[in-house]
């Protein structure tokens, strides 16, 4: 069963629609009780940081999603739940993240128009099972303003460009982001999901042996 955290900022039902269409039971998580039922979890976001933030704090969420990261059990953050895996970002003054990935979020310099909207292709940097079958150059949807600077370069997956070269896609460990949106990104986006899916499946039935 995969978690997905409602957390009053995320795109929700679609997340967990395209789940269900590529074959994998979710489930909406509306407290962090829940995440004791599920194998593999999922953080989705829309907005800006500090918001995120102090709605994962209100809510109770920080501790316990900081504690599930830690399990090993797989865990994906996407867009705004992708930065909010960093430990500082810098929308509207500097604000603490999750600190499950070193690094930071920062403002795209000015020039291009913002936020990045719309298609845009992946430069595959490294092997990664979430990635698996997504050929380089394909094309995936963005919405954001910001963009993550991770302290180790080893974590970043893939990357795109939007006048600066930004990362993509990162992951360390059993934690990944996605800087675009899967669940938006039509058979390429499903891929992935579909991967993640796998890795939860891979991780419950090891941890039932």
């Amino acid at each position: 069963m995969i978690g997905i955290v409602d957390y009053g900022r995320g795109n929700l039902r679609s997340v967990e629609k395209a789940l269900e269409k590529v074959g994998f039971e979710a489930t909406v998580l509306t407290s962090p009780e829940g995440l004791d039922r599920v194998e593999g979890l999922i953080l989705p976001g829309v907005g800006a940081f500090a918001d995120a933030m102090e709605a994962l704090n209100h809510g109770g969420w920080t501790l316990p999603i900081t504690e599930f990261a830690r399990s090993g059990r797989p865990f994906l953050g996407i867009c705004l739940g992708m930065q909010v895996l960093f430990e500082v970002g810098e929308e509207h003054g500097v604000h603490a993240g999750l600190g499950l990935l070193a690094g930071k979020v920062v403002k795209f310099p000015p020039g291009g128009k913002i936020p990045h909207m719309g298609w845009n292709s992946l430069n595959l940097e490294q092997p990664s099972r979430l990635l698996e079958g997504i050929p380089n150059e394909s094309y995936f949807y963005f919405v954001h303003s910001y963009y993550a600077l991770p302290t180790d370069w080893r974590d970043i997956i893939a990357s795109s460009d939007y006048g600066v070269v930004f990362p993509a896609v990162v992951g360390k460990d059993n934690i990944w982001g996605a800087q675009f949106h899967p669940e938006k990104s039509s058979p390429w986006g499903l891929q992935i999901l579909t991967n993640f899916g796998k890795l939860v499946n891979d991780y419950a039935a090891l941890s039932s042996h």
